[in-house]
């Protein structure tokens, strides 16, 4: 697949996720065989540009592939000036999200709440691709509730307006992350225009992986909450989709050597401080699948010494090899 003139290492995408797809979980997923990253979402207001955050977040250096960043915004004006902020810092695609379901960001009439006004959507677009030299790519949801579901005509706006590829996440708004998404609605999409599409919602698994690809016609995947604690799906979908057999599962060495070089990577990258807290939710995430990891974890998230963290780790993974040792 494509973005543009760029062409994806595979066809499998990281979702941006604000909080979690920073610089470090993104070169991570990127090492683990995801085709293409994104980064978090970026708000377009120029009074938030030079805060810390919005720094962190459009910080890609060291990173290989594609940089594509994520804005959020709904003045057209104030999007392009956006885009093209973000192209002079590096960006090679810019991604628009009307997509989000959060109240903070729907209520400021962004995100998904665009998708209510398909003409400011056109204008929104079109003031993007026409302010900037790179690829545009737009991300939205089926719609805005159950009796709203626009996307095909949201579809048909964005390659009128020049956007080169569209994500489809396959919720409503109002669904928010509950329920089963549903995958009928990217299918009718994907049928419908002729630009690239990603089909995007509860795809957890190698096998989900197959069956979207197949029953949507899509020409790529976004992996957003399953890849929480999980880089490496990223390889075992792509492995699946090339042999049709499931790879093994990481080893627990393997999985402790992941997640201590993450953890040290977001002490260097946010500051030990900042570091320490944020690796909290990243370290219960990857021991969700661990046996008897409860009481560490609620221990974990007291830590706050950023070496008391990963010597703490350090520990606990010991003490489940020895576990596995007597058990074998």
């Amino acid at each position: 697949m494509n973005i543009g003139p760029y062409q994806l290492d595979n066809q499998l995408v990281l979702a941006p996720m604000a909080g979690v797809t920073d610089r470090p979980f993104r070169m991570l997923c990127k090492e683990h065989g995801a085709g293409m990253t994104v980064s978090e979402m970026i708000a377009a207001n120029p009074q938030l540009r030079n805060t810390r955050k919005s720094r962190l977040r459009s910080d890609h250096n060291g990173e290989t592939g594609i940089r594509s960043v994520q804005i959020a915004g709904a003045e057209p004006e104030m999007m392009a000036q956006a885009a093209r902020y973000n192209v002079s810092q590096g960006a090679q695609v810019i991604d628009i999200n009307m997509g989000c379901p959060a109240k903070k960001v729907c209520n400021k009439a962004a995100g998904s709440a665009l998708m209510k006004e398909p003409e400011l959507v056109e204008q929104i677009l079109s003031a993007v691709v026409n302010a900037v030299d790179v690829p545009v790519t737009l991300k939205i949801r089926t719609g805005w509730d159950g009796d709203h579901k626009n996307g095909i005509e949201i579809a048909k706006i964005a390659q009128s307006c020049g956007i080169v590829s569209l994500a489809i996440h396959g919720r409503t708004r109002a669904c928010g992350y509950k329920g089963a998404a549903e995958y009928d609605t990217i299918r009718a999409i994907k049928a419908s225009i002729a630009i690239p599409v990603i089909a995007n919602g509860d795809i957890t698994s190698p096998e989900k992986a197959r069956y979207v690809l197949d029953y949507t016609g899509a020409d790529a995947i976004m992996i957003g909450r399953a890849a929480q604690g999980r880089p490496w799906i990223f390889r075992e979908i792509l492995h699946f989709l090339e042999t049709g057999q499931r790879l093994s599962e990481p080893e627990v060495d393997e999985i402790e050597d992941i997640m201590l070089r993450h953890i040290s990577h977001l002490h260097s990258f946010y500051g030990k401080g900042q570091g320490t807290r944020i690796a909290r939710k990243h370290v219960s995430w990857y021991l969700k699948e661990q046996p008897n990891s409860q009481d560490f974890r609620n221990q974990f998230v007291r830590i706050e010494d950023s070496e008391q963290q990963l010597l703490a780790a350090k520990q606990f993974f010991q003490q489940q090899k020895l576990k596995q040792a007597k058990v074998a």
